[in-house]
């Protein structure tokens, strides 16, 4: 008996342990398949995410398409499109094309791409506008000028680091991303992305009504983006007019090629190549100095720049100049990089405009949002407080059309929450989109 008892035991043993090792290697397995799933939806999570990109992307060719046949720089469409964006069923999930919307725009997350062109150019703007940023001072904007090449800044910049350390090489070329910011000395990371660490307008929280999983809340205020929320480095559009064809260049088209342009008779035209003889043009806005040939020997009109000019009549009115400046330019280049967008950017960008202060940013926004979106750069002259010098000093830097767009998408399996999330820049071209920088974040 005591030897079958001893069996006994040996064999409740022996099945103990082989429990345990079934148990393992049913817990081994058990992970393995998690493990796989988890993967398997993060790859569905990913293509998700391109989907909406791809969608995006289609949209707003579509769109520019549209725009040149009817004529028009901005039509407003596909910034808040909740119809278009939001929670867009395909397959076992959804995707979402999401951007936070700036204070002036009410806050809150809405459903569509970003403009690149509302923001200001690191890499164009000059010293003056980019101390007209929030906490952004003159020695600092000096630093950036300096390190993305031209020269400029190196003297100030000395002067405040002192002799503590040589100031950095500059990089001599323009900046690649906003990030680089953080390679010129003394600027930090909570100042180019205050709570914003992925650069996208969002943060990251997490929601426990929703098991854990990733949400993206607007942000309390604008100045939680850093600096980054009002700079791009990728901005530029095509220097031409509503319908797509290219502006007749006022500082060198002859009086044939100037009298194409409507409202432009062969005596306006003679008057033009009169003026620029005597005074180069410094932005379309000179048009309105303008006098008649007879009255240009000594200078013409409102002085632009250079004393002793004596008065006289412009022979382009400002309802004629508001009529024909979309369909001229001072520019020899093709591409315009830089311009700020007047009908997208927000008060902070369009505070950085040169003698534009808050009052007068907010009457060009509700100017917009009165439903009447600038079509000409000739149409900021109907804002009430801006005059004919104001215009003058920033018409070289603003633009009323956009052509490259940030696309943030969120792909969501439905089952496991998992999710995935990718931003791409992208410019709208005539005949294609090209994709200018890509970044995927895991979540």
């Amino acid at each position: 008996m005591r030897q079958r008892a001893s069996i006994l035991v040996g064999l409740l043993w022996c099945v103990v342990l082989l429990s345990l090792v079934v148990v393992g290697l049913l817990h081994t397995a058990r992970m393995d398949l998690q493990v796989q799933k988890n993967y398997g939806d993060r790859i569905q999570a990913r293509y998700l995410a391109l989907a909406g990109i791809e969608k995006a992307k289609a949209l707003l060719y579509k769109n520019a398409s549209e725009r040149s046949r009817s004529g028009k720089h901005h039509d407003g469409q596909l910034y808040d499109t909740p119809a278009q964006f939001q929670d867009i069923e395909l397959g076992r999930g959804t995707f979402t094309v999401l951007r936070r919307a700036r204070t002036d725009e009410g806050g809150g997350v809405v459903y569509g791409v970003d403009d690149e062109e509302s923001r200001l150019n690191l890499n164009a703007a000059t010293e003056e506008q980019l101390t007209k940023l929030p906490g952004l001072n003159s020695n600092i904007s000096a630093a950036i000028v300096g390190w993305r090449g031209n020269g400029a800044g190196s003297v100030a910049e000395q002067e405040y680091y002192g002799s503590l350390r040589p100031p950095r090489k500059p990089r001599n070329g323009p900046f690649e991303t906003v990030r680089e910011l953080l390679m010129v000395r003394n600027i930090s990371a909570e100042q180019v992305c205050g709570q914003d660490r992925h650069l996208n307008g969002m943060t990251t929280v997490v929601d426990e009504a929703a098991n854990g999983s990733a949400r993206y809340p607007s942000l309390s205020s604008d100045d939680d983006l850093g600096w980054a929320g009002s700079l791009t480095v990728d901005s530029a559009v095509r220097d031409v007019n509503a319908a797509g064809q290219d502006r007749v260049n006022i500082q060198s088209a002859d009086e044939t090629q100037l009298a194409t342009v409507h409202g432009i008779t062969p005596d306006i035209a003679k008057a033009i190549t009169a003026y620029r003889n005597q005074h180069r043009f410094q932005s379309i806005a000179d048009l309105m100095d303008v006098t008649p040939p007879q009255n240009n020997g000594g200078g013409g009109g409102r002085q632009s720049g250079n004393a002793g000019q004596s008065a006289g009549s412009s022979v382009i009115s400002e309802k004629l100049f508001q009529d024909l400046a979309d369909n001229v330019t001072i520019n020899d280049n093709k591409t315009v990089s830089g311009a700020i967008n007047l009908n997208t950017a927000g008060l902070t960008v369009l505070c950085t405009l040169p003698d534009v202060d808050r009052n007068l940013a907010q009457a060009i926004i509700s100017a917009r949002q009165s439903g009447s979106y600038f079509q000409s750069p000739g149409d900021l002259l109907k804002v009430n407080g801006l005059d004919h010098q104001i215009f003058k000093d920033i018409a070289p830097f603003i633009t009323v059309r956009s052509e490259t767009f940030r696309i943030l998408c969120e792909g969501r399996v439905k089952s496991s929450g998992t999710r995935q999330r990718i931003q791409v820049i992208v410019r709208v071209g005539p005949d294609d989109v090209k994709t200018l920088s890509y970044r995927e974040d895991d979540l």
